[in-house]
C-alpha cells in the first residue's frame, strides 16, 4: 500500500515544527508520525523531516518505555510567569482601599469578612484605578486577604421601602464626619439570636 503524502504546506509546518524541538524531542516526534503512516512511514518521515532512519528507530524505542521522572518536568521548579499579585507594585493596596468603604464582617469572629461588591464591580472599580485585572485575580486577592463568601439567609428580598437608602446615607455621613475628626468608627450587627 502506497502512502498518500501530506500536503507540501504542511510538510513544510512538519520540517519547521522538527527543526524547534530539542534532539530527544525531535525523535520522538519523527518516531510519531512515522508509526501513524505504517509500512514506508520511516523512508516517508525521513524524507519530509530530513533526518536518519536511525534517529526514527531509537525514537520508537524511547517510546515504548515509561517516561523517566526527572523528564516529565519541562521548566525547572520556579520556572514559568509570576503572579500578577508578586509582579504588580501597588496592587494590594489599592484593592484593599477600594473594599474599605465595602468591607463588613462577624460581630463574633473577628477573622471573618466579606465584602458587599461583586468580583466584577471590584475589577471595575480596580480598572478605575489603573489596575487591569481579571475576576481570577479579584479571587486571588480576596483569597489572600481572607474575605469569604458571605451566605444568604434571606429566601425572598423584603419589602420595597422608599425612604430604606436613607439610613445607610445617614450611617455614612456620620462615619466620614467621625473619621475626619480622627474618630474611631465601630460597626455593630446586634440582631444575634441565642
Amino acid at each position: 500500500m502506497k502512502i498518500e503524502p501530506y500536503p507540501p504546506e504542511i510538510e513544510v509546518q512538519m520540517n519547521n515544527f522538527y527543526q524547534s524541538l530539542s534532539e530527544k524531542d525531535r525523535r520522538r516526534y519523527a518516531a510519531i508520525e512515522a508509526k501513524k503512516l505504517g509500512y514506508g512511514g520511516i523512508s516517508y518521515i525521513c524524507r519530509v523531516l530530513h533526518c536518519n532512519d536511525r534517529t526514527i528507530t531509537k525514537g520508537m524505542s524511547e517510546l515504548e518505555k515509561p517516561l523517566p521522572e526527572n523528564e516529565k518536568r519541562i521548566r525547572l521548579p520556579g520556572g514559568g510567569r509570576k503572579s500578577i499579585l508578586s509582579t504588580t507594585p501597588n496592587l494590594d493596596a489599592t484593592f484593599q482601599r477600594v473594599l474599605e468603604e465595602h468591607t463588613a464582617g462577624s460581630p463574633m469572629d473577628e477573622t471573618v469578612k466579606w465584602t458587599n461588591l461583586t468580583r466584577e464591580e471590584i475589577a471595575t472599580h480596580l480598572q478605575e484605578e489603573g489596575f487591569s485585572v481579571s475576576v481570577t485575580v479579584i479571587d486571588q486577592l480576596l483569597e489572600k486577604h481572607n474575605y469569604r463568601r458571605r451566605q444568604a439567609f434571606k429566601a425572598e428580598a423584603g419589602k420595597n421601602v422608599p425612604q430604606r437608602n436613607e439610613q445607610f446615607q445617614n450611617i455614612a455621613k456620620l462615619k466620614q464626619a467621625y473619621h475626619e475628626q480622627g474618630n474611631p468608627v465601630m460597626s455593630m450587627d446586634v440582631k444575634k439570636k441565642k
